[in-house]
């Protein structure tokens, strides 16, 4: 582990171009997004940390949760509610309600919603900017627990192709599971 330098810095004066950023889920002015059966609720993006992290509220119905990705930010969830298969490099664990997992950037992982319950995460990203991504693969739902329409067969493959086209952009990677 690299020392820690002990040399005082003092701090930059404060940034008055920033201001508070509040989302509050009731107010109906937040962007409810459905993923192929999940509801992310984005309440904090890069305009609001001048790109430093983002925060998405994630509600995973039983089943939920998006296949094996990788991507070049680090990505924590936070369980509030249910339970969560988490899959990384390969190794399962469950996380449940209290608990907190890390994914490193760059790393091969998923979740997965197995129980028969709701799960809900709270998601922060470092840097920020996969909540574009999500604006532009998504559908606008009408609130936090509202799932996205079911996509039929070739729905899904127009959605697959999408998505795959777009995440290259958001230096994300899709992984095809063998």
């Amino acid at each position: 582990m690299p020392e820690q330098s002990t040399e005082y810095r003092p701090l930059p004066p404060d940034d008055l171009s920033r201001n508070l950023a509040l989302g509050r889920l009731g107010e109906g002015k937040l962007p409810h997004i459905g993923l192929v059966g999940d509801t992310y609720t984005i309440t904090v993006s890069e305009e609001d940390t001048n790109g430093r992290y983002s925060v998405i509220d994630m509600h995973v119905p039983p089943g939920g949760g998006p296949g094996l990705h990788r991507h070049n930010y680090d990505e924590t969830f936070i369980v509030l509610e249910g339970e969560i298969e988490v899959t990384f490099r390969g190794t399962k664990t469950t996380a449940r309600a209290g608990d907190t997992a890390t994914i490193p950037s760059n790393a091969p992982h998923k979740f997965h919603n197995a129980a028969s319950e709701p799960g809900r995460l709270i998601c922060i990203c470092s840097p920020a900017g996969i909540e574009k991504f999500f604006l532009e693969v998504g559908v606008p739902v009408a609130s936090r627990t509202t799932p996205p329409p079911a996509l039929d067969k070739d729905q899904m493959a127009k959605f697959i192709k999408k998505a795959l086209a777009l995440a290259p952009k958001y230096q994300t990677e899709i992984l095809i599971e063998s």
